[in-house]
Order: C-alpha cells, then sequence, then structure tokens
C-alpha cells in the first residue's frame, strides 16, 4: 500500500501540464534519434543534456524528459532496422532478422506496428518490474556499509565487459582512464590533484562536460567522417492492415520477450543487446518448425523489440536503487543526476520521493505516448530517415555548445568539452569503450570517500573490505561478472552475427 500511495504521487508529478509536455518532447526526440543509424540512446541523451539546462529544468522535468528520450530511443532503433537493415544501435540488430524480409514482402507498416506494440509492452512489463523491486532493493540496500558500497562499485567496474560489449583489456583500460580524470581537483584533505594550476580545474572535472565531449562531439566527427554526403532513401511504406488476430498472436511472445528483457537489464552489465538475443533465441526454439524466423516471421520481430526495451527500463532499477548504472544510457543519466545535487541510492528513496516515483509514473505515461506516436507518425519518422546529415550537424553542435556555456558562461568550459570531443573520437577509432571512462568518473569520487572510510574504521585493516557476507557475495559476484564476458561475450556475438548474415 505504501508503493501504491508513491505511485499515486507520482502521477501527481508527471501528468503535471509542463512535465506531460516535456514528456511528450522526449519522446518524439528520442525515437528520431533511435531510427538515426549510429547514434543510439546514450548519445541521444548525452547530446539532449545541455538542452534540460539551457531551458532551466528542474530536475524532475529534466529526468523525466531524458527518460522519455531513453525509452523513445530504443523504440525508435526498430525504423531503421526493418525499413533499411541497418540497426539504430546494437540492440535493435536481432530486429532486422525478420523486420527486413516483412518490408520486402511488402509488410513494412505491419511490422513497424508490431514492433511499437511489443515494444510497448516490454516497456510496460518492466516498468510494472521496476515499481514491484525497486523499493525492496532500496531498503535492502540500507544495510550497505562503506566496504559493501566499495565491492559494489567494484563489481560495477567488473560487469562493464556486458555494457561495452568490446574487448575486456580495452574495457579496463578505459575504466582506469576515467578513474584517473576522477582524481582531479582538490582532495577531502585540501591537496591539489593534477590541477597545473588551472584554476577551472581545482573543483574536478564536470561531468555533463566529459559527457558532451565524448559522446556528442565525437558522434558529430563521425558523422562529418562516414556520413558528410546525402541520407539514404528508407524503403516504402504501405498502407497498415493488422488484425486483432495478428496482435493476439504475438502476446505471448512480448510477455516473455519482456519478463526476460527486464531479468537482462536489472542484471549489472547484461543490457538490452542480451534481452533482445535470449528473447529471439528463446521464441525461436518455443516455436521450432511453427514458425519462419529469417523470412519475415511477425513474432522475430516482436520478442527482440519486447526485449530490447524491457531491459532498457531494467536498467533503471540498479541505477535509482544502488547508484550503479545498468547500461551505458543510464550511466548518462547517472551523471545528470549527481551534476543536479542528487545522489541516486536508496536514500533517494526517501530524500527524493518525488523524483523517484514522478520518473517511474512518467515510465508508464511515456509508453502510452510513445504508443500513440510511433504508429501515426511512423511516416514522419521514415522520412526524416532520408534528411542528410549536414542538415542535422548544426542543430547538434548548436544545442551542444549553447547548452554547454548556459551551465557556466565559461570560454574555458567550450574549450574542455572540444578537447573530450577529440579524445573521444580518437578512443573510438582505437576501440576503447567510451561507457566506462565515464562510470569511472562518476562512480571515482564515491569509490575512493567509501574505501577512505572503511580503512579508517578498520584502523586501517584492508581485511575489512572483505569482512561480511554480503561484501564476500559482491566480492564473488565481481569476478564472475569480469570472467563472464570473457568467456560468454564472443560467443553472443558471432551467434548475433551468425544470424544477421544468415537472413543478409
Amino acid at each position: 500500500m505504501e508503493t501504491l500511495g508513491y505511485l499515486i504521487d507520482g502521477f501527481g508529478v508527471a501528468l503535471a501540464p509542463h512535465n506531460l509536455m516535456f514528456a511528450l518532447i522526449g519522446a518524439f526526440l528520442g525515437t528520431l534519434i533511435g531510427a538515426l543509424p549510429g547514434l543510439g540512446p546514450a548519445n541521444g541523451v548525452a547530446i539532449l543534456i545541455p538542452l534540460a539546462f539551457t531551458l532551466g529544468l528542474p530536475p524532475e522535468t529534466a529526468l523525466i524528459m531524458l527518460t522519455s528520450v531513453y525509452a523513445g530511443a530504443m523504440y525508435g532503433g526498430r525504423i531503421s532496422s526493418i525499413l533499411l537493415n541497418i540497426p539504430g544501435d546494437e540492440p535493435a540488430m536481432m530486429t532486422c532478422l525478420d523486420g527486413y524480409p516483412m518490408a520486402q514482402k511488402g509488410k513494412a507498416a505491419e511490422a513497424l506496428a508490431i514492433s511499437a506494440i511489443a515494444s510497448f509492452m516490454g516497456s510496460l512489463i518492466a516498468t510494472i518490474g521496476l515499481i514491484l523491486l525497486a523499493p525492496l532493493l532500496a531498503k535492502f540496500a540500507l544495510t550497505f556499509g562503506p566496504a559493501e558500497y566499495f565491492a559494489l562499485f567494484v563489481l560495477a567496474f567488473a560487469t562493464l565487459g556486458g555494457i561495452t560489449g568490446k574487448n575486456p583489456v580495452k574495457t579496463i583500460l578505459a575504466a582506469a582512464i576515467g578513474l584517473m580524470i576522477a582524481t582531479v581537483g582538490i582532495d577531502s584533505t585540501g591537496t591539489q590533484r593534477y590541477t597545473f594550476g588551472v584554476l577551472e580545474l581545482y573543483e574536478g572535472v564536470d561531468f555533463i562536460i566529459a559527457i558532451v565531449g565524448l559522446f556528442a562531439i565525437s558522434e558529430l566527427l563521425f558523422f562529418i567522417e562516414s556520413r558528410a554526403g546525402g541520407g539514404k532513401g528508407p524503403m516504402k511504406v504501405n498502407k497498415l492492415s493488422l488484425s486483432w488476430k495478428e496482435i493476439g498472436s504475438i502476446f505471448p511472445t512480448t510477455l516473455r520477450g519482456g519478463v526476460l528483457g527486464f531479468i537482462s537489464g536489472v542484471l549489472p552489465g547484461a543490457g538490452a543487446s542480451l534481452g533482445s538475443f535470449i528473447s529471439y533465441t528463446l521464441e525461436k526454439k518455443i516455436l521450432g518448425s511453427k514458425g519462419r524466423f529469417g523470412e519475415g516471421d511477425p513474432r522475430g520481430v516482436a520478442a527482440p523489440e519486447a526485449g530490447n526495451n524491457g531491459a532498457s527500463s531494467g536498467a533503471l532499477v540498479p541505477m535509482l536503487t544502488l547508484g550503479v548504472p545498468g547500461s551505458g544510457t543510464t550511466a548518462v543519466l547517472l551523471a545528470l543526476l549527481i551534476s543536479m545535487n542528487i545522489t541516486p541510492g536508496p536514500m533517494m528513496f526517501t530524500q527524493n520521493a518525488d523524483i523517484v516515483w514522478g520518473v517511474i509514473a512518467a515510465l508508464l505515461v511515456g509508453n502510452f505516448l510513445l504508443l500513440l506516436l510511433n504508429i501515426p507518425l511512423v511516416g514522419i519518422f521514415v522520412k526524416l530517415l532520408s534528411v542528410p546529415p549536414k542538415y542535422l550537424l548544426p542543430i547538434v553542435t548548436m544545442v551542444a555548445f549553447v547548452g554547454i556555456y548556459s551551465i557556466s558562461n565559461s570560454a574555458f568550459d567550450l574549450y574542455f568539452m572540444v578537447a573530450f570531443g577529440v579524445a573521444g573520437y580518437i578512443l573510438r577509432k582505437l576501440e576503447i569503450p567510451l561507457v566506462p571512462i565515464i562510470l569511472g568518473l562518476l562512480l571515482g569520487p564515491e569509490m575512493e570517500k567509501n574505501l577512505g572510510h572503511a580503512l579508517t574504521i578498520s584502523n586501517g585493516e584492508w581485511s575489512v573490505l572483505w569482512s561480511s557476507g554480503l561484501s564476500i557475495t559482491l566480492w564473488a559476484l565481481a569476478i564472475i561478472g569480469l570472467v563472464l564476458p570473457v568467456v560468454v561475450g564472443p560467443v553472443l556475438r558471432r551467434r548475433m552475427r551468425a544470424a544477421q548474415e544468415n537472413v543478409d
């Protein structure tokens, strides 16, 4: 009953006219960003964070808008997958397998509608799971001491391989770079570290500048390099003719996919890619010869879409309750919260209950908004796919620069943002993931503080870090999380590529 009361209060926040308006704007922009191949939700949220500061939005409104962008981008990724056979981001790869064959058969509108319905169901199931699980996990997290929190942060870094899907050595290197950047500034004893006499560095590196530079500016550089020409015209979309019987046939698929996706999202490091893959694979095994997977089976579109959208909402659980992001995009949202002096974690459910439950309620509202947007307005999103990047680049650049300058009115921050952008471009060329850098920058100060507290309590005895059953469990999970992606990750990626090649 207590949870229900909080949720009702949350709807009061989410349904406020200005919050509802920004949720709608976020859902529209997110769908557009998701539809553009290569951008993805993490880049989309990073690009629009400055807009929230430029408009002077309060924390709950900013978070509602950007979580709507996140949800919308997960919806939008299917558009280019189905029409162009180009995944909007990695989780949308599995949608290509049956979505594109459906479009080739003249059923593009049906494929887009089925994917929208499956995305809605997957997100709805996961949001209900978030409502039920998050308060319980937050209460459990209140039993954590500094040693347990330090072990939890180690777990977060250990599971980064699952989030990034990259070489584990490069992932660890990226995390180390982030932790090094986190040490810049004045520490708790008043000692200057790596400031080099630059006054602007005394307070450390601003999360938002780093994120916008690494994600948004580096993405602009990639646009200039690889997509300077005109846009690619999408396949023609037929008139929608989807019967209730066809919608009913995908209902069990979306239920299974939504549950599997939510579990994947809650597990640190698993993410939407795993959610979409296991949902598709399970559905293929359940149906067996009854399905026409790889040939344009509607259930082959519904399963991965329910899975990846379920995972996107599930990834908010560890971020809100433990302060540990469950995906690259939630790492960016974590930075937004910290920059607004809000500390994600168990205390957020008591100190900032209006924000937490407002965002959760907004997810429910946003799912209905996205469903209403995606079916009737799909023609608009399809046409926007053909807009040449040379027209989009100036708009994105303007938003990033104006937003960053509006935060501090400092030209130094603009130079710093560009420097991060160039660094991000080089790192991406070297296939070094950016999310671990951001996570190191975000969690580094808290990790250092908890380590210091734990050692102070134990008079310098390092054994305090594994002295409780809970901390030992977290260390064990960290070891498993570090080893598992090395063993399972290559196999998973090979199977995803093989499935894609079979269709191509």
